[in-house]
């Protein structure tokens, strides 16, 4: 007679088998090493907090055979570094967008020398957007009551298909572990791959929000509650070179409402570097439209 709690078993096994097969043994830190996944044929994707030297970086891969890698790019806001192999010699990962709340899934890490490691969980929440203390912004992440053990950061949370839903890290968040989704991880490898770093825009402005007075709200002919108040100006920065001035209320970026400091922290997205964009404001009450050439923060 079947068994569903072998059945099950041996599902969780196939799965840690099948995640198992891109998941990779990183180390480029003093302390223990980490993981990462297979990105490309040639390209890993790991955490960026573990990463700690730039010369002298070694992966094991699952079939044993230890390489030499270097840095192709890295990006401390989202906390992602990508690797490259001189030689294709990875499978890489399966992925998967479709996530849900309590979903069961496997965390995977390669930590060591005796190969893969795993814990299980559901997924118990989807959040974002969040602004990370490492300057970032996640549009999205996961978490799940996966345990991370030691050199976990930069291994895969995979559904029981195998497939790689994100990566996870406890470089974002002071004292717990959190998953970056696929799709958020593979873009910014995807760009790292192409340029080796992620541009982030700036305008110079220190702001607070406030709410936006029922008056204006009318001539805005659009449901918006609050804006940004321009409290200080960087001397020489894009947005006094744009015009702005010090009691503006910011109200969008490029026809992007902005009602809170994420809010323009996202609008600022590394497309907006170096371009001319509008900014919408409300000056004296009325509303007005500057054009603004978006720095890059350093």
């Amino acid at each position: 007679m079947p068994n569903p709690l072998t059945d099950f078993s041996n599902g969780l096994t196939a799965a840690v088998e099948k995640g198992g097969a891109s998941t990779i043994l990183v180390d480029a830190r003093k302390r223990y090493p980490a993981s990462g996944i297979a990105y490309a044929d040639d390209l890993i994707l790991t955490a960026d907090h573990v990463v700690t030297r730039e010369e002298d970086i070694k992966v094991i891969l699952p079939d044993g055979k230890s390489l030499g890698a270097t840095i192709a790019g890295r990006d401390p806001g989202s906390d992602l570094a990508l690797l490259r192999l001189a030689e294709k010699a990875l499978s890489p990962a399966k992925t998967s967008n479709d996530v849900k709340i309590g979903q069961l899934v496997l965390a995977l890490g390669r930590p060591n020398n005796a190969g893969m490691q795993a814990s299980w969980g559901i997924v118990t929440s989807i959040s974002g957007p969040a602004r990370t203390f490492r300057g970032g912004m996640l549009d999205e992440y996961l978490q799940s009551e996966t345990t991370p053990y030691p050199g976990f950061s930069g291994g895969p949370l995979i559904n029981t298909e195998g497939e790689v839903l994100g990566l996870n890290t406890s470089g974002l968040t002071r004292g717990s572990s959190l998953t970056i989704p696929v799709k958020g991880a593979w873009c910014v490898a995807d760009a790292l791959a192409r340029h080796g770093s992620i541009k982030r825009g700036y305008l110079g402005v220190r702001t607070q929000p406030v709410d936006v007075p029922e008056a204006a709200r009318k001539s805005l002919r659009r449901e918006q509650s609050h804006g940004l108040l321009v409290m200080w100006l960087e001397e020489g920065g894009p947005a006094e070179r744009g015009g702005l001035l010090v009691g503006d209320i910011l109200i969008a970026i490029s026809g992007q409402p902005v009602g809170d400091p994420d809010d323009l922290f996202s609008a600022l997205n590394s497309d907006t570097v170096g371009k001319a964009i509008a900014v919408e404001v409300l000056r004296g009450g009325q509303p007005q439209t500057v054009t603004v050439t978006v720095g890059e923060r350093k």
